[in-house]
């Protein structure tokens, strides 16, 4: 008991606050019920106020005393559909009472499953009926919304499709050794060269044939070159000893012919300042394949080698090659073959044949005339788009592709032959694409002919490679300027969408559709072509101006015909690309300033 007169009191519980307690509710005749103010079942309802003798309640008291009234007035009056309200009505609780009646209101999932099995019966088999049946479901207001809503699985490719090059071969074609002009040296190699071409393999595989060719001061003769050669078309097992074989020997060959002042340790670049160059003129005939050539080191095959060495691999009819922008040398022919092209294998043999060539090219840059450095490098662009090599990395084909280049000699003349032969390599956009993408950007040469072919491809798609001065103007960013407001979307329509026969009425929305596909494909194409020519130019401060209206020209020409919508992902990416493009363009903008003090490039538009 505390006294009055004590200042300390035992109890130090907050004195009762009326307005902070929550009053219960009450039932149609005002009592209250399930508070503080409700006594047990049964008995009198006592005042809210309590018994004011026990004093105030404890903090603790207070706390259970409000969690049993918010409890209780949570819960609902039981009636006689259950002990809670239906979810459609408005005094729905999603209490743990609740989801436990309603679990109990269902149907036992036994009676589920005889109902199922009871209308199996009923049920269509195949998924062709299944869609019928869904289909005749739908009412007409839930189609149109299905239609609304749906996303057309039709994108912008990030692979290009590629050409049918190389067909499927199961077995390598045979592979004979023509040793009738061959004068044998030693017992060994006359056993070799009169044996059965199965024994003839037996010796490349087992290092006899490096034993006998390999470190002699007598070169290789060229038929067994010829025919290490032919068998880079074989399997990978037999091809990739045909390699190791050719590389040595190729080595080999360089050691004599530098008198071997290097040593072994001498590989590379270094041998081949020192020995004697061996250039030839414009006009002098390819490297034959006869026995006069014995003294000519390294060996190098001819265009037609590697072009029948290519058709060994199954492309169609190399025989039938002619430079120029009518020429079909690798197309797709006879499709019948059922097993499926080995990619692997196939990858794994092209990737040797060019690293041979490679060789061949940087040893002796000479050995070539520009006509057949011009054709090999068509050639090699053609086998560059096989359908079944487009996933694979094509690193020796490059490194190939730019030793090419590097080995002409009238460059500044042979550019606009090359990039006209190119750009007709294919008839598909994305694969052009694909073949400026072959040379990388990391040479001079390399840098000019993807600018100039990517302009070349890009007339040729717009029908303006006739009407346009593609090699007389100077600057290639006012030529782009030119090809950029033939870009947009709508003349883009006009220009694929000519057909000599008109739809009906009820397939127009699905060629629409298509043609809005094709338009904006095309010119995910064009929009990147043309970042290309951009990217290849040295800009500088005098062509401020004219990369500053390809800014203005793509926001107005293409920024601002893109109609973006969920129903045509298509649009948002070119949308993308053309906005990355915006903004790379202005960054090169901010990093060069133009000579003059007030420049006004709208002039020109």
């Amino acid at each position: 008991m505390e006294t009055s007169g004590d200042p300390f009191p035992s109890d130090w519980s907050p004195p009762p606050i009326e307005f902070l307690n929550p009053r219960p509710p009450q039932d149609a005749q005002g009592r209250r019920w399930g508070g503080v103010g409700t006594s047990a079942e049964g008995s009198e309802p006592q005042h809210a106020d309590g018994d004011l003798k026990a004093g105030p309640a404890s903090p603790e008291e207070l706390f259970c005393s409000l969690a049993c009234q918010s409890q209780q007035a949570d819960v609902p009056e039981p009636s006689a559909h259950g002990l809670c309200s239906p979810p459609d009505s408005g005094n729905y609780v999603n209490s743990l009472d609740c989801l436990l009646q309603e679990k109990r209101e269902q149907p036992p999932e036994q009676g589920l499953g005889s109902l199922f099995l009871q209308h199996s019966d009923a049920l269509p088999c195949s998924e062709d009926s299944e869609d019928e049946d869904e289909d005749a479901l739908l009412t007409p207001q839930h189609r149109l919304l299905v239609e609304k809503f749906a996303v057309s699985l039709q994108d912008i490719p990030q692979v290009h499709p590629g050409e049918s090059v190389f067909l499927p071969r199961r077995y390598p074609l045979p592979c004979f050794l023509d040793a009738s002009q061959l004068k044998p040296h030693s017992a060994l190699e006359e056993l070799f060269l009169n044996a059965p071409p199965s024994q003839q393999l037996f010796f490349l595989r087992s290092s006899l044939l490096s034993t006998l060719y390999l470190h002699s001061t007598r070169p290789c003769p060229v038929p067994v070159l010829q025919w290490l050669l032919k068998l880079l078309a074989w399997p990978p097992d037999t091809s990739s000893r045909a390699f190791g074989l050719l590389w040595d020997l190729s080595v080999d060959e360089l050691f004599h012919q530098s008198g071997d002042t290097h040593g072994i340790g001498g590989l590379g670049p270094q041998p081949l300042e020192d020995s004697p160059a061996e250039p030839l003129p414009p006009a002098s005939p390819e490297p034959s394949a006869g026995p006069a050539d014995e003294d000519v080191r390294p060996w190098c095959p001819s265009l037609q080698e590697v072009m029948e060495l290519l058709h060994s691999l199954g492309a169609h009819s190399p025989t039938a090659y002619l430079p120029g922008p009518c020429s079909r040398t690798l197309d797709g022919g006879d499709k019948e073959q059922q097993d499926p092209p080995q990619e692997t294998a196939l990858d794994m043999c092209l990737s040797n044949i060019y690293k041979f060539l490679t060789l061949c090219v940087y040893v002796r840059p000479g050995v070539y005339t520009d006509a057949t450095l011009l054709g090999l490098t068509e050639l090699l662009c053609r086998t560059g788009l096989d359908v079944g090599l487009r996933l694979l990395p094509k690193t020796n084909l490059q490194q190939l592709l730019l030793q090419l280049l590097e080995c002409v000699r009238e460059w500044p003349g042979k550019l606009q032959r090359l990039c006209r032969a190119l750009s007709w390599v294919s008839d598909h956009h994305h694969n052009l694409l694909a073949v400026v993408q072959l040379f990388p950007d990391v040479t001079p040469r390399g840098r000019q002919l993807r600018s100039q072919l990517s302009l070349s491809v890009i007339a040729r798609m717009l029908g303006q490679e006739e009407a346009l001065p593609l090699w007389k103007e100077k600057s290639q960013l006012s030529l782009l300027s030119r090809l950029l407001g033939l870009m947009k979307p709508s003349a883009l329509r006009q220009h694929l969408g000519f057909q000599p026969s008109t739809p009906c009425q009820e397939q127009w929305p699905k060629a629409s559709a298509e043609l809005d596909h094709k338009v904006c494909y095309l010119c995910h194409s064009l929009l990147t072509l043309a970042g290309v020519v951009v990217s290849s130019q040295d800009v500088t401060p005098e062509h401020w101006g004219e990369l500053q209206l390809l800014c203005m020209q793509l926001d107005r020409h293409i920024n601002t015909h893109i109609r973006e919508s969920p129903q045509a992902m298509h649009r948002t990416r070119l949308k993308d690309l053309a906005t990355q493009t915006y903004i790379r363009w202005q960054e090169l903008l901010a990093h060069c300033q133009p000579k003059a003090k007030y420049f006004r490039p709208w002039k020109d538009l």
